[in-house]
């Protein structure tokens, strides 16, 4: 419907045109249900038997790109066939889950060894590295939602705090400067050698040379943040990050997008203009949309109320397939549960907050709502593989 209303126009709303976009969605729903006939007839040890083969025809499918791939917007993330476009960026996820649960299920897996860490960051890597140079660094991100995973499963939670914090500092630093965060730094960690000394009366006699290096590798990050960001980010990323961050204002160019999704989105009010009644969306005011920003449709046509419902019916698929993932009764079924969650979760999340104006333009879709054959079919498979596992957990033993 959300499709139908961006990608309509007031002279054809024919919903069954099917050389327009929202009748190709009407496709490309039908074949999924499809796709969801064969899932659940394959048998659900499939899933975990062949779980490294299927990584490795998707790694293939991601390499293969770079030979006969078909370059759409600058990056070539797309196989063509005839008028049919596949992105196996939206596969990839599936076997890279199918893989990380076959090797969690190991026998006594423990985090607790190096190797058993690199393994996990290895699988994860590759696909992130392979959709990166394609370039499409917004997919790529996904692959930190599984580090969610990861902390369930037993990863000690230093590795996220340094993840989060690494961030934290990065955004700090551009917003205020590296001087004032580095003396932030300092400060902060008077106070708490104070607290360990004088109120907790401990000794740190044989800590100093610990304490200084972490000191000297935080002050060493902070300085290589402007580095990063003028040499390594492309100008695109540099103006997004600005203008996220309130840096720069920009609502003609690089900042259009979010800019009008945000008017847009604000003009629904409480209860919406109606369905085919957003004046703005019917005008074509936000580019993409039927993809990246349909949840801008939603905000205009039915307003507070409408994506309050929305984002709470996400929340409750998303929490019921954590539920579930914690009823399996085989670790495998059980991890591929929680990537599933992880993937769903980071997506509905980055997705709303960038047609919020809350993260930068990274286009990545709203999970069965935003247009594209590849998208729906790659979120069916992810779903339908657990409910096959899922409904097989009391003969799985």
């Amino acid at each position: 419907m959300n499709i139908y209303s961006a990608a309509s126009s007031e002279n054809h709303h024919e919903i069954f045109d099917f050389a327009t976009r929202y009748g190709k969605q009407i496709i490309w729903i039908g074949l999924s249900f499809v796709i969801c006939v064969f899932l659940l007839f394959i048998e659900s040890s499939f899933y975990e038997k062949f779980a490294a083969y299927i990584y490795l025809f998707c790694m293939l499918l991601l390499a293969g790109l770079f030979v006969i791939g078909k370059n759409i917007n600058g990056a070539t993330s797309w196989y063509a066939i005839g008028s049919f476009s596949l992105q196996p960026t939206e596969f990839a996820k599936t076997g890279t889950i199918l893989a990380l649960a076959r090797l969690l299920n190991e026998r006594k897996f423990s985090f607790a060894p190096l190797i058993n860490k690199v393994k996990t960051f290895v699988i994860i890597t590759i696909p992130a590295i392979l959709i990166t140079l394609q370039p499409d660094p917004g997919s790529a991100l996904v692959y930190i939602s599984f580090i969610l995973l990861f902390y369930k499963e037993g990863l000690h939670p230093s590795i996220l705090i340094i993840g989060t914090g690494a961030i934290a500092l990065f955004l700090a630093t551009l917003v205020f400067g590296y001087v004032y965060v580095i003396a932030g730094i300092l400060l902060l960690t008077l106070l708490i050698l104070f607290y360990l000394i004088k109120i907790r009366k401990k000794s740190l006699r044989f800590e100093w040379p610990k304490i200084l290096g972490i000191l000297l590798t935080i002050i060493g990050y902070i300085y290589s943040v402007y580095y990063v960001f003028n040499y390594v980010f492309k100008q695109r990323h540099r103006d997004r990050f600005n203008i996220l961050l309130g840096l720069s204002n920009d609502t003609k160019n690089i900042g259009y997008n979010t800019y009008q999704s945000i008017k847009t989105i604000a003009s629904g009010g409480f209860w919406g203009k109606g369905f085919l009644q957003g004046d703005r969306t019917q005008g074509k005011f936000v580019p993409e949309q039927d993809t990246d920003y349909i949840f801008s449709t939603i905000g205009e046509e039915w307003g507070f109320w409408g994506s309050a419902l929305t984002i709470l019916l996400f929340m409750t698929f998303i929490l019921r397939i954590i539920y579930l993932a914690e009823q399996q009764k085989t670790k495998f079924s059980s991890v591929y549960g929680y990537g599933v969650a992880c993937v769903f979760f980071f997506h509905v999340l980055i997705n709303i907050a960038m047609v919020i104006g809350l993260f930068p333009t990274i286009g990545i879709p709203l999970p069965f709502f935003s247009y594209g054959g590849s998208s729906l079919w790659g979120f069916t498979m992810l779903l339908f593989i657990f409910i096959k596992l899922d409904a097989s957990k009391n003969y799985e033993l």
